[in-house]
């Protein structure tokens, strides 16, 4: 020891509900193949929300001690080879990161909105575009809904801004919201989210703070709905 204490990584809400989950099970309240109560009940007893449930139980997903099938419940798979005692860091909470940037790209878009200027509509404009191509094609288009957000937040003319939006996108390809991605994102969810964009391109098109504000916000209310309280 350098006689420096360890700092240690708070543990992330979800990963405190995986391990109050986990005890259960390991109790014998929950048998293996047996069905988990319903999300609302469940939540209910622990004291937490749905959304903060439904990451708990996609964190024990991914290591292995549970399968949520959709439509049907969350089935208690047979113990691990090698079991935890108490689950990882898998990455920041979906529903923080969808505040976070609810946060800051509300401001950031009202910034952008009277400074933007016609090369960078053109090319909200071609991703846009690229977008709807990856969506008929069937692909999840990662990579031009990361751009339409930076290039806007680029566009307010305030770098930090730029940065943490860029980091928040990034985050999307951690272990926990990458099994959302899995579960909840589909050809109808982009196509969703492909005409809020317009919505969003529309009212900086007319450099409408107020409008592009509410167009944002709208989007990201919408986004946070489909992927976490889906």
């Amino acid at each position: 020891m350098n006689g420096q204490a360890k700092i240690m990584e708070p543990r992330r809400l979800y990963q405190q509900i995986a391990d109050q989950i986990r005890e259960l099970i390991e109790s014998g309240e929950f048998q293996t193949g047996s069905r988990l109560p319903p999300e609302r009940e469940l939540a209910q007893r622990l004291g937490v929300s749905r959304p903060s449930l439904r990451e708990g139980l996609i964190a024990l997903e991914i290591d292995g001690s549970v399968e949520i099938r959709m439509g049907s419940g969350v089935y208690v798979l047979p113990e691990p080879v090698q079991p935890s005692t108490r689950t990882k860091s898998l990455g920041e909470s979906p529903t923080e990161l969808m505040q976070a940037r609810a946060a800051l790209e509300g401001t950031t878009i009202v910034l952008a909105a009277s400074r933007i200027d016609t090369d960078a509509l053109e090319t909200l404009r071609s991703t846009l575009d690229a977008m709807r191509n990856e969506i008929e094609a069937g692909r999840k288009p990662l990579d031009q809904d990361r751009q339409f957000h930076v290039i806007i937040a680029e566009q307010s003319g305030n770098s930090v801004l730029a940065r943490l939006i860029a980091d928040l996108f990034d985050e999307r390809h951690s272990p926990m919201s990458a099994q959302f991605r899995v579960k909840f994102e589909d050809k109808d969810t982009w196509t969703f989210a492909l005409q809020e964009h317009e919505a969003i391109l529309a009212a900086l098109e007319v450099k409408d703070p107020l409008l592009a504000q509410s167009t944002m916000h709208s989007h990201l209310d919408s986004s946070r709905r489909r992927w976490v309280e889906n």
